[in-house]
């Protein structure tokens, strides 16, 4: 069974572009280590501060607190955020090639 995820947050204006880098460089970890069980995506939205994370986890085990570059990006979330982070569980009502595996 799968969970679905999402965290949305406003970030300081002056943190944002290094709050992308941070995201940037989990999915470059993702993409090197191949993690099974995790479909995830980052979107930044237009105003350019408000980060949306959606992750979609297969079975009970999360594999996104074990990567060292996550690790590095929550390390210091709360010093960057001016709103937020909101977590809630949601469930997805529909989808068209949207984190397809």
């Amino acid at each position: 069974m799968s969970r679905t995820v999402v965290v949305k947050y406003q970030v300081n204006e002056a943190a944002a572009e290094a709050n992308q880098e941070l995201v940037e460089r989990v999915f470059e970890q993702l993409a090197a280590e191949e993690p099974g069980g995790l479909r995830y995506a980052t979107l930044r939205l237009a105003d350019g501060v408000t980060f949306v994370h959606i992750a979609v986890i297969e079975g009970e085990d999360d594999p996104l607190p074990r990567l060292s570059a996550f690790r590095r990006f929550q390390e210091e979330l709360e010093d960057r955020a001016a709103d937020g982070p909101g977590r809630s569980a949601a469930t997805l009502v529909g989808a068209y090639r949207f984190l397809s595996p």
